[in-house]
C-alpha cells in the first residue's frame, strides 16, 4: 500500500444493495472504493480493516448517468468505482 493513501481512503463504504445481499451466500462483499485505488491495495484495506482474509477481487469503474436538472438542463451524476471481494471458505464479514 503506498504511503500516502490510509485504509480508510481506500475503502469508502460498503454497499447494501438487493443484488449486492445476492452474493452474501457466496462470501461476495461489495464496497465503494476509491478510484485510484489497485486491486492489491484494496485486497490489504479489508484484510487489515475487517480481519479477514480475502480470496479475490474484482474491481470495476461505474460509469456516470445522464440526468435532467430543472426541466431542460442536462447533468450527469459521478462515476464512481466499485469492488467486489470474495472471501476464503470461514470468513465472513459482520454489518451491523
Amino acid at each position: 500500500m503506498s504511503i500516502n493513501k490510509s485504509i480508510y481512503s481506500i475503502i469508502k463504504a460498503p454497499l447494501v444493495t438487493e443484488k449486492a445481499s445476492v452474493g452474501l451466500t457466496q462470501r461476495k462483499y461489495v464496497f465503494l472504493v476509491d478510484k485510484t485505488a489497485n486491486k492489491l491495495e484494496i485486497k490489504n484495506a479489508i484484510t487489515k480493516l475487517y480481519k479477514v482474509k480475502v480470496e479475490n477481487v474484482t474491481s470495476m469503474v461505474v460509469k456516470g448517468k445522464m440526468k435532467r436538472l430543472r426541466g431542460n438542463q442536462q447533468g450527469k451524476t459521478a462515476a464512481w468505482k466499485k469492488a467486489v471481494v470474495t472471501l476464503k471458505p470461514g470468513s465472513e464479514i459482520k454489518f451491523t
